[in-house]
């Protein structure tokens, strides 16, 4: 029999089904990937470096989502500002990879080169080196938990009757729809106002 046209492994289709498989469970392992496509489990290993080489490519697939173009918009506010949207578009795509890929060290070449843009151009902006890293965590703090908070039910409080927390029955009765998407624009109105004023104070 001859080669297959199409092969039955790599890593694009490793990629595919872990993702897959994280979507529908929240999380994956390689005997289940070899399951799934129908092969055995160490062929899988031939194409991938385990696990650890398997979550770096859903890092890279998750993150290809976020338009880095976006960092070359003036000025750097606006850059920081559509970066920001796009990044929590990109993961709130798919909400149960954060825990994964938040948990362990980024090491996908093209996700760095992202940060690196990203680091470049705050740099350029003229922020002190000391705290750039602080502003990209802080901002994907803001990020990555409000795509959690995008595949959460919009109602998250439950009060078992009005008597016993009045004030915050109110409360709800009162916040509207897109909670979610309103809680981000607060977040990340407050983290811009923050970045332009230590970069006007020149502190890190």
């Amino acid at each position: 029999m001859g080669r297959p046209r199409t092969p039955l492994l790599d890593r694009e289709r490793i990629t595919t089904t872990a993702l897959q498989l994280i979507d529908e469970t929240g999380d994956f392992s390689v005997p289940q990937i070899a399951r799934r496509l129908g092969v055995q489990t160490g062929s899988v290993y031939h194409h991938v470096d385990g696990r650890d080489g398997i979550v770096e490519l859903l890092r890279e697939r998750v993150a290809s989502a976020i338009e880095t173009a976006t960092l070359d918009l003036a000025p750097w506010d606006a850059a920081v500002e559509a970066w920001a949207r796009s990044y929590r578009a990109a993961f709130a795509a798919h909400p149960r990879a954060i825990p994964l890929l938040m948990t362990s060290p980024v090491r996908a070449p093209r996700v760095l080169d992202q940060y690196e843009r990203a680091v470049t151009r705050l740099l350029e902006a003229g922020f002190e080196p000391a705290g750039i890293m602080t502003l990209i965590t802080a901002l994907e703090n803001l990020v990555l938990g409000s795509a959690l908070d995008l595949a959460a039910p919009e109602a998250m409080w439950e009060p078992a009757d009005r008597a016993s927390t009045p004030r915050l029955a109110a409360a709800l009765a009162a916040v509207g729809d897109r909670r979610a998407d309103r809680a981000f624009e607060v977040g990340l109105t407050a983290f811009l106002n923050h970045a332009r004023a230590l970069r006007e104070s020149g502190r890190p």
